[in-house]
């Protein structure tokens, strides 16, 4: 079969599009309907404007506030927490899909030798049976400390213990508070229904990869192997030399070369129904999913950009936490921003412009009303530069 090309501006509607941000922000908001077409939110603790969860949903929806996925996750139990390519929250449907994760976490940890400095099975035991007897904890319910030096990513024997369980499902994400994870045995969690359902590891890779390329709408197989990074390359080649219904295509890069990938078996159809990504621009969050795949991000957009928190200050080229800025299908340029709530300020720390990029007075409007809608988000009144 020839492959079927698709240029570069399309390739990259498409995957706007795919991942939600093809059109304006606007209307009734579906948080369920819009985490499961994501797929997954990541979640993380930098709040330099708006943490990374909350940023990225609103990126979709300008209606959607912070306290919504705390009620979705906590009292609705309409999504849980685990590890994709790291801390999220996914629908919860997708829970008998996600089984093999728990144990291939659970592997992992054990060949990166977490059980050395772990306490042991009887040990891991009583913390299951207090949190049985006392309800959801916290790690801020435990006492043990760090025995030697303290590295950056050191943790407490108690710390440990409770990850290694919530990575293997012995113990689930109940709620958080302030962002503080509170732990709860899974059956208090999961609903029966979802628990009891036995699905074989194969049929499950199957789900992973075919939901993958579904939200990706085309990409390599290392594409599908990265999106929810719950399956190895292997299992990826395996599924997709069997399947027989995915389209071949190429892809145009940014570069201009050619490149041979897949595609969903609507791949025509949906090329036929899409519009032009919005021109509204908007200030992405560094973890949006859109932005994660970096080899994705520079092949489609030749935005070359990584997140510097863990750079040293002195080799940083941009900033701490630089946010990327998206105008139609084309990332127009990059802004460092912080926000005091005390204060009620959103500062604009630097803007850079990309390369070729002219900075039109009507796309500083543009970029005036995205930080006006933004401020408005994060709950502060005044917009200094």
């Amino acid at each position: 079969m020839t492959p079927l090309r698709i240029p570069n501006r399309t390739a990259r509607q498409m995957w706007l599009h795919a991942q939600g941000l093809g059109g304006t922000p606007t209307g009734a908001l579906d948080l369920p309907k819009l985490i499961h077409d994501l797929g997954f939110v990541q979640l993380d603790s930098i709040q330099v404007v708006a943490r990374a969860h909350h940023h990225i949903l609103w990126s979709r929806n300008q209606n959607y506030r912070e306290p919504m996925l705390d009620r979705l996750l906590g009292k609705d139990r309409a999504i849980f927490e685990h590890f994709t390519h790291d801390a999220s929250v996914l629908p919860m449907e997708f829970l008998p899909m996600w089984r093999r994760q728990f144990r291939r976490m659970q592997a992992k940890l054990d060949k990166q030798g977490w059980l050395k400095n772990l306490p042991d099975a009887s040990e891991r035991a009583k913390i299951k049976e207090r949190i049985a007897r006392e309800g959801a904890l916290s790690t801020k319910a435990f006492d043990t400390k760090i025995e030697g030096p303290k590295a950056m990513w050191s943790r407490p024997p108690h710390k440990r213990a409770l990850d290694y369980m919530w990575f293997s499902g012995d113990l689930a994400t109940c709620h958080r508070r302030n962002f503080t994870k509170f732990y709860n045995l899974p059956e208090r969690v999961f609903s029966d229904h979802l628990r009891e359902v036995d699905m074989a590891d194969e049929d499950q890779v199957t789900w992973l990869c075919d939901a993958a390329l579904d939200r990706m709408a085309f990409g390599a197989p290392g594409d599908v192997q990265r999106f929810w990074d719950a399956t190895e390359r292997s299992e990826v080649q395996t599924w997709c030399d069997a399947r027989t219904d995915i389209v071949p295509v190429q892809i145009e890069a940014s570069s201009g070369d050619w490149i041979d990938a897949i595609a969903v078996p609507d791949i025509e159809a949906r090329l036929a129904r899409l519009t032009p990504a919005t021109s509204r621009l908007r200030i992405l969050n560094p973890f949006d999913p859109v932005i994660r795949d970096r080899n994705r991000l520079s092949r489609l957009f030749g935005f070359d950009y990584r997140v510097e928190m863990f750079v040293p200050e002195a080799k940083r080229i941009w900033g701490y936490y630089v946010f990327p800025i998206l105008e139609g299908d084309r990332f127009v340029g990059r802004i460092d921003l912080k926000a005091d709530r005390k204060a009620s300020t959103l500062t604009v720390k630097n803007l850079w412009h990309e390369p070729g990029v002219r900075w039109t007075f009507k796309r500083q409007d543009k970029l005036d009303a995205e930080l006006t809608r933004l401020a408005r988000f994060v709950g502060v009144e005044r917009i200094l530069r």
